[in-house]
């Protein structure tokens, strides 16, 4: 019961961070298009009220056209949209579910012992480390180098890959890249709560007491917009590479997705620059590229099972039953014992179901050893040797 409330309360959390996901990346997106496409306005009255740049769109039916002030209008409106609670609601959704995923159950998610040999409350403890130093780091770096923003973008790059580096050397692969992607959230929408909105109320406020707002403000709100826009696209992949066991259980995952995080940061660049009227096939090229170079990097070597006898019979599915049996059908079951439903719908509880999923199977404990999540019923290396001589020979029944 406990298993099938846990898969519930997962489901609803993951569609609820879904949608809110789509509508802050959505927005965001469109706020860095808009910033990028914005001409300066013809008319000599709108420079004249400090407008800085327009665009007009036709859509649905209708013509908009958006302005962006110098600073701040003459007159401040009564009704101002704050581009925020998408950015918080992604967050809290997104805490939730890694809570109800890994926190709670650190030795199957967290913990790889062949990693970093650690109990689970340190590994509980040193996953929300990470994310809290990761906003610290992060906004310490902003703040020494201001507005220097070529040093700062390389500091901060340089910081993203040490990051990447010590996340896969303390977790379980599968976890790491999950929580460097969530330390990047995590960022990005601390940058909105501790900066953007902030210096937007400071300038609200001012022009409210008849001062001139302070532009500091805005330039920062800038700055940690862009990041955030360069972030979005390797968080992506991160919260979605734990279906993707052949990156993160590379003997060199750090590096994979480093590889990974930069072809989608090179991918949003040309979009970046294509809103300024510059087309750069050069970034999407090199960020498939990049994708390329990582899935020849990770394609994986045939396994050799260990020599048999002349005179010794092939396996057969009845005779690697009971290694499944014993190592995976705890969640894998029409009944399972540890998750409230079986991963992806398969189960090993006939021998026809096994054999349906052989080639599953034989690429999870054998090529990739993602399977058993976290090893935590100790598969061993005989035993995946045996399933790869059962599945070579043929799978036979």
């Amino acid at each position: 019961m406990e298993g099938f409330i846990t898969d519930w309360l997962n489901l609803a959390i993951r569609w609820f961070h879904v949608i809110v996901a789509i509508a802050w990346i959505g927005e965001s997106f469109y706020f860095v298009a808009l910033d990028n496409s914005l001409k300066p306005p013809q008319d000599a009255n709108q420079r004249k009220r400090g407008v800085f740049g327009e665009l007009w769109h036709v859509h649905g039916g209708g013509f908009y056209n958006m302005q962006k002030y110098t600073v701040a209008p003459p007159e401040m409106p009564d009704d101002l949209h704050w581009s925020k609670w998408p950015s918080y609601t992604t967050w809290l959704s997104g805490f939730g579910l890694f809570t109800v995923l890994y926190l709670f159950a650190p030795n199957t998610y967290l913990i790889d012992k062949n990693v970093l040999d650690m109990g689970p409350v340190v590994a509980i403890f040193s996953a929300l480390g990470f994310l809290a130093a990761g906003w610290i780091v992060y906004d310490s770096l902003c703040r020494l180098l201001g507005t220097r923003d070529k040093l700062l973008g390389i500091s901060v790059g340089l910081y993203v890959l040490i990051a990447i580096w010590l996340a896969c050397h303390i977790f379980a692969g599968r976890a790491a890249y999950l929580i460097t992607g969530a330390m990047l959230a995590t960022i990005m929408s601390a940058n909105v709560f501790v900066v953007i909105i902030p210096g937007q109320r400071k300038m609200v406020d001012a022009m409210l007491k008849g001062e001139t707002p302070n532009p500091i403000y805005g330039k920062r709100g800038k700055q940690r917009s862009v990041h955030n826009t360069y972030f979005t696209l390797p968080v992506v992949f991160a919260m979605l590479s734990n279906h993707y066991a052949m990156t993160y259980t590379h003997p060199y995952n750090w590096a994979v997705l480093a590889i990974i995080m930069l072809a989608g940061a090179l991918i949003r660049q040309f979009f970046v620059m294509r809103h300024r009227g510059q087309v750069l096939w050069y970034l999407p090229i090199g960020g498939v590229a990049l994708m390329a170079a990582a899935l020849a990097w990770t394609m994986p070597k045939p396994v050799v099972p260990q020599a048999q006898a002349a005179n010794q019979p092939v396996l057969k599915v009845a005779d690697i039953a009971p290694v499944l049996q014993q190592r995976c059908i705890a969640c894998h079951s029409s009944h399972p014992t540890m998750v409230g439903s079986a991963p992806a719908g398969v189960m090993f509880d006939t021998p026809d179901e096994i054999s349906q999923n052989a080639a599953r199977i034989y690429n999870q404990a054998v090529t990739l050893k993602a399977m058993p999540l976290g090893n935590v019923t100790h598969m061993t290396d005989a035993e995946r040797q045996k399933i790869a001589a059962w599945f070579q020979a043929g799978a036979v029944k």
